[in-house]
């Protein structure tokens, strides 16, 4: 009997894949390495919020009209701060109301309007689609220290006013409920009627 000897089917490991995963295995053990090392207390003291770009349009006592800056949550207090300016901040205690409107506004100023012009066959109708951005406005009513009543109006991303309204609800401040704006605003109107 002639046996001729068969080559095994076998693929040699090469080096390559030895190196992807030496690599793989590297990456998870740094991984759990850097969890272990983790504290999992979750009681220590939370981290300042943090700031975000807003454009204060106008009722906030101290900062200018149309002034855009950074505003967050820290120290139970609402601060707002324009680059170079001192820091703006209402007590989040004193806070009476918040709300949160969505709009859109165009942009692009004159430019845009002179492509929209034009714009030949009513492209600029088409135009006009492209060049709005949406934003969020939140208004914060407060009262200062001597009880007077201000409201505050920023204009934000969109997106950012309702996380921000949570944000100032779980620090404590009042927001009516539902029920209590239905009632204040639906007050029967008595007429006087002299016969």
């Amino acid at each position: 009997m002639n046996r001729n000897s068969t080559p095994s089917r076998q693929t040699p490991v090469t080096s390559l894949q030895i190196g992807r995963g030496l690599a793989c295995l590297t990456f998870l053990l740094s991984l759990c390495a850097g969890s272990i090392g983790q504290p999992q207390n979750e009681s220590q003291s939370p981290a300042p919020e943090p700031a975000i770009h807003v454009t204060h349009v106008l009722g906030l006592e101290g900062a200018r009209h149309n002034a855009t800056g950074e505003l967050r949550i820290h120290s139970h207090a609402m601060q707002f701060q324009r680059d170079g300016s001192p820091t703006v901040q209402v007590n989040i205690s004193s806070i009476q109301d918040i709300v949160v409107e969505d709009e859109d506004k165009q942009v692009g100023g004159t430019a845009m309007t002179v492509v929209k012009t034009a714009a030949p066959y009513g492209g600029g109708r088409v135009v006009s689609l492209f060049a709005h951005k949406k934003y969020d406005f939140l208004t914060v009513e407060y009262l200062d220290n001597n009880s007077g009543f201000h409201g505050a109006i920023f204009q934000l991303d969109k997106g950012q006013g309702q996380t921000f309204k949570k944000d100032l609800v779980a620090s404590g401040a009042h927001v009516p409920s539902l029920d209590d704006r239905t009632t204040t605003q639906s007050t029967p109107e008595v007429k006087h009627e002299n016969k």
